[in-house]
Order: structure tokens, then sequence, then C-alpha cells
């Protein structure tokens, strides 16, 4: 049975499930219904960054255009650019094993693909969740309902893993930024 998250909660990961060395993360989400003459894609992304919370190079941003860290630690399997059915819209696997040790944080986000241009917002996205599955056992050990808290935010930190005394922890972080993907990565010390 999954453990339910609110905003600001955090957990034990890796300590709480002895042998669990990679996880799924699943997130997901619905659109409401609205004319606004383009299609929805909202992304899955994830950051890997230092105790100081900078990514120190591209590569170890995850996302649709880069697919794989260099360590192999973090994968994003694919863009779905509907967000259309049932369960996981978007997912992306973490192995703790590899993540480099300069890496203290993994953060995941989801943005809005061109949301200034298409004048959307998280204010129309309803149903977003993340989980955290075991992947040897499809168990959901983790689950985290955002609510509706957004407006006009285009991107959104939805969660973390993060090192603590050598385990791994998961918290509902559910924090919305304007300026969509190009503001998460200046947040996170890259340049756009």
């Amino acid at each position: 049975m999954a453990i339910t998250l609110s905003k600001g909660q955090r957990i034990d990961l890796t300590k709480t499930n002895p042998g669990l060395t990679k996880a799924v993360i699943g997130l997901g989400w619905d659109i409401n219904h609205y004319d606004g003459g383009s299609s929805f894609d909202l992304d899955a992304s994830a950051f890997l960054a230092d105790e100081s919370g900078n990514v120190q190079n591209d590569q170890e941003f995850v996302f649709y255009n880069n697919l794989q860290d260099p360590s192999g630690a973090v994968e994003h399997t694919g863009d779905n650019r509907t967000g259309e059915g049932e369960g996981d819209d978007e997912q992306l696997t973490v192995n703790f094993s590899q993540v480099p040790s300069h890496v203290e944080k993994v953060a995941i986000t989801v943005t809005i693909h061109d949301a200034e241009g298409r004048n959307q917002n998280f204010g129309q996205v309803s149903n977003a969740f993340v989980r955290v599955l075991n992947p040897e056992t499809n168990e959901e050990l983790i689950r985290y309902d955002l609510g509706e808290d957004f407006s006009i935010e285009t991107a959104v930190v939805v969660c973390e893993l993060y090192r603590h005394n050598g385990e791994w922890k998961f918290s509902a972080v559910g924090s919305g930024f304007s300026g969509g993907l190009a503001a998460l990565c200046r947040n996170f010390g890259l340049e756009v």
C-alpha cells in the first residue's frame, strides 16, 4: 500500500524499503476542458543537483532531448505529447547506486511546452500526481497528488529525491514557477 504525502512532507525511501536500488518515478496529469486552439504538451524532467542546488553541466539535466545522464543513473523513458489515457503520462527511472557522488538531489519537474506561445498554465491542469514505484515488484511505494494550487505557473518542481546519511529520501515539493523550462534551468544554475 502506497504512502500518500502532502506538500512539504518528506519520507525515507531506501531505508524503509531495504534492497531498493532503483525506482520508477511516474508522473500524470489531466487537462481541464477548454478550447484554447492548441493542444497541451507537458514534459517531465530531472535535474541532478549538487549540495548547493546547482546542476554542474547540461548533461545532468535529463529531459525529452537528453534521455539519460552520463552516469546512467537517471533515464527518461520518452516524451508523451498528448497525456491521453490512464496511469502515468511520463516516467523516469532512477538507479540510486549509479548516482554520481557530487549529486545530492534529483529534482523532478514538469513543464508545459511552449506555454507562453499557447497561452497555457498549470491552472488549466488537474489531477497532477507523482508516484514512486519499485520496478522489481511494480508496487507503488509513495504517491503525492499535487492538488489545484496553481494558476499562472508554467513549470512545477514536483518532488525531490535526496541523499541523507547514506540513504535516499523523498520530498513532496509542489513549487510552481512562471517562465517555463528556462526559469527552471536558471533556478538550477544552467544557462539558457
